[in-house]
């Protein structure tokens, strides 16, 4: 038996993105930015990769820049910005709930002189978009929240509250790490008032290696490395060329059919939630509305233990964000859950290719180990 849920973590590429990469690696070898015709038909690949993804979030291909992946798109996005227009404003605003690449990118910020406002949820145990807009002040630099916690699946309020602060706040640049929502909620730039969207190709079927960062147009982002002119110099090295046509292959793939997946999804996270509450000692963390594709739960076993016990039945869950390497991340009790229920959390995760069939295969070993691990 073989039952992957934990598609938060990393997707299997689909077919079309595994071919794209090959043929990148074997026929469309050459260096986009070499004058020659090779460099031009690995160019034009980039090209085309560039304005699928464009297409993909309702922007113009200019405002796409490929990266290795989301955590150096939201290094990117949160340095680039306070280089260029940090020196006066040296406030910045967050939810408390961010992924680590922001968590500990804005901790090295606060450490160089600038001012971190990490705002919690409410007594609800919800964010509230005005709790942002009243953290913000004209020294403001700008804004981060992400869409889509990657632990829990919880929706954060990214358009109310971006929308309430461009009103009150027009010169205060927003950002956005998106990378549990990109393919799974449907989103445009504009509509966010995002001036910054951070993507990641591993979550989305492609391959590990990539991700892309949305520039809105007459937004300054300076460079974080220095090299050459690649990706309109913001990002310099010689472009990965079969990553990204991998990345531009699966959004071609996905993009069309988002709202069907979600809505399958939704149908598998309600036939696992009827299977779960027929075991006894579980509780489920993620709230009722939030992204199906992530169910945050704790079943009264600590969580490494559970998570070995269904390895051995060859199911493969996680105990939360994979970055943390199996540390608690401090998110669940940002949400209000107990210390106790954190150490007994496990992340499933889905797509819309996972079945019936393997999540009632998990909560069966579930509740194996519910009635076999001591302690």
């Amino acid at each position: 038996m073989f039952v992957y849920l934990d598609n938060a973590a990393t997707t299997k590429p689909c077919a079309e993105a595994v071919q794209s990469a090959i043929s990148a690696m074997t026929e469309n070898f050459g260096n986009p930015s070499s004058l020659h015709r090779v460099g031009l038909d690995a160019q034009l690949a980039v090209d085309n990769a560039r304005k699928i993804i464009a297409d993909s979030i309702g922007a113009e291909s200019n405002n796409i820049i490929f990266t290795s992946g989301a955590t150096e798109s939201n290094n990117l996005a949160l340095r680039g910005i306070c280089s260029a227009y940090g020196r006066k404003r040296r406030k910045i605003v967050a939810s408390s709930v961010e992924h680590a690449s922001v968590e500990e990118t804005l901790s090295a910020l606060e450490k160089s002189g600038f001012e971190i406002v990490r705002v919690p949820p409410g007594d609800d145990g919800r964010f509230h978009f005005a709790d942002f807009v009243k953290s913000c002040d004209e020294n403001t630099v700008m804004i981060t929240m992400m869409y889509v916690n990657n632990e829990t699946g919880y929706i954060l309020p990214v358009k109310e509250t971006f929308s309430a602060v461009k009103r009150k706040y027009p010169d205060i640049i927003t950002h956005t790490d998106c990378v549990q929502a990109y393919m799974k909620i449907p989103f445009r730039a504009n509509t966010l008032n995002a001036d910054l969207i951070s993507l990641s190709g591993h979550k989305i079927h492609a391959v590990k290696g990539v991700g892309a960062l949305y520039i809105k147009k007459g937004v300054r982002v300076l460079p974080i490395a220095t090299g050459g002119k690649q990706e309109k110099g913001i990002r310099s090295g010689t472009e990965s060329v079969p990553f990204i046509c991998a990345f531009g292959s699966a959004v071609e793939k996905y993009s069309p059919t988002i709202k069907e997946r979600y809505e399958k999804v939704s149908a598998l996270k309600s036939h696992l939630l009827e299977n779960l509450s027929g075991i006894d000692g579980i509780s489920i963390n993620s709230v009722d509305d939030a992204s199906p594709y992530v169910i945050n739960i704790s079943v009264g076993k600590r969580s490494e233990i559970m998570l070995h016990f269904l390895e051995s039945k060859g199911i493969y869950v996680s105990s939360g964000s994979a970055c943390s390497k199996g540390q608690q991340s401090g998110v669940l009790k940002q949400f209000g859950i107990s210390d106790k229920n954190a150490d007994s959390a496990l992340r499933i995760s889905m797509t819309a290719e996972t079945t019936e069939k393997e999540l009632d295969e998990f909560a069966k070993a579930l509740r194996e180990g519910i009635e076999t691990i001591r302690g």
